[in-house]
């Protein structure tokens, strides 16, 4: 039994949701997300509650109850309340700007690095090493702030890089050996 998929999801004031057989659309103060569950799930909505139930007790219907929770849980905090990642930039030189809607990156290439933001995603830039990724798609916040991440990811040796707030690096000794 799946812990997860058992919880109900509590959907908030102002939050519509709509379920057309595998099919679930969730509208918010922050935007509009649908998406087509699979088919060994059941959605149901009473009482500005979802509950999530398998279809029946075979594997696959198991495997996809708590990812089907979990999927709709995100749709419902998205629109209500928004997901936000936040990243760092840390080198001498490295550095972050705001042009318009669009990211500028400076991290040593010969050429600043820019990001056009999708509908959905707003960039934050409260200083030069901060970044802020917003927005109501969980899915699609996580990506952008990966690609961020991805122009110069921290190199092992001086921790120089983007990364994540709070990312370990796991770091390594030069070459000179230090004992």
């Amino acid at each position: 039994m799946s812990r997860i998929g058992k919880k109900p999801i509590a959907v908030p004031a102002g939050v519509e949701v709509k379920i057309e057989g595998s099919y679930v659309h969730v509208k918010g103060p922050k935007g509009s997300l649908d998406r087509t569950l699979e088919r060994d799930v059941h959605v149901d909505f009473k009482d500005a509650v979802v509950t999530i139930t398998p279809v029946d007790d075979g594997g696959r219907a198991r495997a996809q109850w708590g990812l089907s929770r979990t999927l709709v849980a995100n749709m419902v905090e998205g629109v209500s309340k928004g997901f936000q990642r936040h990243l760092e930039l840390a080198g001498v030189g490295y550095r972050a700007s705001k042009q318009g809607t669009k990211l500028v990156l400076t991290v040593g290439y010969s050429h600043p690095v820019e990001f056009v933001p999708p509908a959905g995603i707003d960039f934050e830039v409260p200083n030069p090493t901060n970044i802020y990724v917003n927005g109501y798609d969980k899915e699609l916040v996580g990506e952008i702030a990966a690609k961020i991440r991805g122009v110069r990811p921290p190199e092992p040796y001086k921790g120089k890089g983007i990364h994540y707030k709070g990312e370990r690096i796991i770091r390594k000794v030069g070459k000179t050996g230090k004992k």
